[in-house]
């Protein structure tokens, strides 16, 4: 089957990529060559927290400016990011009903350091279809191009304002007694708080 979209790469996507990945029978382009833009997904994930929604952002090194290309941007460890991102995702979800369950695979990410924010990326996405028992048809773009005709385009779709792209269905979140449903949180908290059932609700 040929892909029929090309998505960007984003650090622990949001439900909706995953409702849009599934539109398209997850055969999709994973776009490796652009520019890399500043203040989206690409390096950034929200969670869930006692007060409200949470973001957890990947430094990149400095330089990484917007004639970088997305596969040569490199992640910085000037601060100790891994540390805060896994503290605040165990803070946050050590009550959920499966974040056990998946501790001991996630954590590795937030221990081994990687060069690159794609690669970084990309392994967790492969990693988070594992769980979800997804078999994703991965292409990835070998130039960039500012159009790619018979694709549907997802690139400059997906920002934090715009998604979710799709509507997906509410579920029970840690925190629900203080806060209302936030919907298109990361996946992790799809997976944290319904384990094996969450692509019933994407």
């Amino acid at each position: 089957m040929q892909s029929s979209a090309i998505f960007p790469l984003f650090y622990l996507p949001p439900v909706g990529y995953f409702s849009a990945l599934k539109a398209h029978d997850f055969n999709f382009v994973l776009e490796k060559q652009e520019h890399f833009p500043k203040q989206t997904y690409r390096n950034r994930a929200s969670i869930a927290s006692p007060d409200g929604t949470l973001d957890l952002i990947i430094p990149v090194v400095k330089g990484a400016k917007v004639h970088t290309a997305l596969k040569d941007v490199k992640i910085s460890y000037d601060t100790r990011w891994q540390r805060l991102h896994w503290l605040s995702l165990q803070n946050c979800y050590r009550s959920s009903a499966y974040f056990e369950f998946y501790e001991d695979g996630l954590r590795p990410f937030y221990e081994r350091k990687f060069d690159f924010l794609y690669d970084y990326n990309l392994e967790l996405l492969q990693w988070l279809c594992k769980q979800l028992k997804i078999e994703a048809a991965i292409t990835e773009s070998q130039s960039y191009e500012k159009e790619w005709p018979g694709l549907i385009d997802y690139r400059n779709r997906m920002s934090k304002k715009e998604v979710p792209l799709q509507e997906t269905k509410s579920y029970f979140q840690v925190f629900s007694d203080r806060n209302e449903f936030m919907p298109n949180l990361s996946m992790v908290d799809l997976l944290f708080s319904q384990g094996p059932q969450s692509k019933t609700y994407f």
